[in-house]
């Protein structure tokens, strides 16, 4: 074997070699950034009510029936709902109208869900029936806003079979509408608390250090 050929068989090991730890180090920085990055939940904003609390009950019409819907207290179907703040002058609450269909599906054995806006009676209807949101009630509403302290949307909140609020926030993805059920499943207030309790250090996606 002439001395050109076992060179170049030692470089080439030499790479591999290399390859294989500058691999190993990168797999382990994933580890831990994965460790470090809690799951995004829905955004908690100063409200009146909180996680725990009783809801408001109140009834309020259907934009499309005019028929009242109850919302809060005791359901006799033992279901938990859903409410989904919209508006049809939200460019966000729009694109999350798809998620709101695909997670009220996929979770319609133990869950109600519905929609909630205060717009104008008459845009209000218009916009359920333009967004095929007709199976789902849109209550017309303002106080029932006031009542959730809903100042923000697009807004969520979920709200168990016996009338307690077990989790609300801000939504802007799929993950955070499974947030919401996640964290009633669990029994917190949020994600975050539980990963907090479960002393899982949370880094905010704005962490210069990532």
């Amino acid at each position: 074997m002439s001395n050109f050929a076992l060179i170049s068989i030692i470089a080439l090991w030499i790479c591999v070699i290399g390859l294989t730890v500058i691999v190993a180090a990168l797999v382990r920085q994933v580890g831990v950034l994965s460790e470090r990055v809690s799951p995004a939940g829905a955004l908690a904003i100063k409200s009146n009510l909180k996680v725990g609390d009783k809801a408001p009950v109140l009834a309020a019409p259907d934009a499309q029936s005019g028929q009242a819907v109850s919302v809060g207290g005791a359901r006799e179907d033992h279901k938990s709902t859903l409410i989904f703040w919209v508006s049809p002058d939200c460019p966000m609450c729009k694109k999350l109208l798809p998620v709101f269909r695909s997670a009220a599906k996929a979770e319609s054995k133990w869950l109600q869900a519905m929609l909630a806006t205060d717009a104008d009676a008459e845009l209000a209807k218009r916009f359920q029936a333009e967004q095929q949101l007709t199976d789902f009630p849109l209550l017309n509403s303002r106080e029932l806003g006031l009542a959730f302290g809903v100042s923000k949307l697009p807004y969520a909140a979920l709200v168990d079979s016996q009338g307690k609020v077990t989790a609300l926030g801000l939504v802007n993805t799929r993950e955070h509408f499974d947030s919401l059920f996640n964290a009633q499943e669990a029994e917190v207030a949020s994600i975050q608390d539980y990963l907090s309790r479960n002393k899982h250090p949370i880094v905010s996606k704005s962490d210069d250090s990532l």
